[in-house]
């Protein structure tokens, strides 16, 4: 296992799913983590749970405001951000375009396309002249079109660029990024995209979801120079070269 003893790790969407997940990781790991969520109880019991310093900040990644002010109180709490995991991300709304609802689609670019940015320019500022890693969790859906994702996977194709883009600005600052395509996982996103009944993804048998904490401990490992060769690319956890190198499988 990597060990991040006194690195600072902020998770967002940490309440649940792959956050959680992580959050337990990173902190077994020997990171202080700080958790941001709009769910704040459950951030806040997780940070209970977890110790190791662990804290919780409620933050709406959608809003720049409160992500800014967010990453600042990180630094201020913990003197330091070395790692940002962009995990917050929502399904909603899935319909087809002509059905959709155009609040409900702008919310999911607001949390899962600008949300990133704005972690991105929070956290980056913190991290020149001392280097850090940041990684964002991305989707297949980013480079494949699937019914009634529209919001789905235009955000998620726009997140896949950023990555680059910030790849291509910051890497001479140190600053590894890069991002996560993990596959099915087995979280709530699962039951509600199994509920909608839109599209192939929505009846895959549930045997084939992995659990969170894989992609949790391929986050971890992509924290390490074994992922140096993927910075400013999406890692994509159905390749069996990875799940070996990240020690999901033998």
């Amino acid at each position: 296992m990597i060990n991040l003893q006194g690195r600072v790790v902020v998770i967002t969407g940490a309440s649940r799913g792959i956050g959680a997940a992580a959050a337990r990781v990173f902190a077994q790991a020997g990171a202080r983590v700080a958790l941001l969520a709009r769910s704040e109880a459950e951030i806040t019991a997780l940070a209970a749970e977890i110790g190791g310093g662990a804290f919780a900040i409620r933050c709406d990644v959608g809003d720049w405001g409160q992500t800014r002010a967010a990453i600042d109180a990180v630094v201020a709490t913990a003197g330091r951000i070395d790692v940002l995991i962009n995990n917050a991300g929502v399904i909603e709304p899935i319909a087809r375009m002509a059905d959709s609802d155009p609040d409900a689609w702008a919310r999911a670019i607001d949390i899962n396309l600008k949300g990133v940015f704005f972690g991105m320019r929070a956290a980056i500022p913190h991290m020149r002249g001392k280097g850090g890693t940041i990684i964002t969790v991305s989707s297949g859906a980013a480079q494949n079109a699937l019914e009634g994702w529209s919001a789905y996977c235009s955000s998620k194709a726009g997140a896949a660029m950023l990555t680059r883009c910030a790849h291509l600005e910051e890497a001479v600052n140190r600053i590894r990024i890069m991002g996560l395509s993990p596959g099915t996982v087995a979280t709530g996103m699962q039951d509600a995209i199994r509920e909608s009944g839109v599209n192939p993804v929505s009846r895959l048998d549930p045997s084939v979801h992995i659990p969170a904490d894989w992609p949790a401990r391929a986050l971890l490992w992509m924290c390490g120079h074994g992922a140096d060769k993927w910075l400013g690319q999406e890692i994509s956890l159905r390749d069996e070269t990875i799940r070996r190198a990240v020690g999901l499988v033998e």
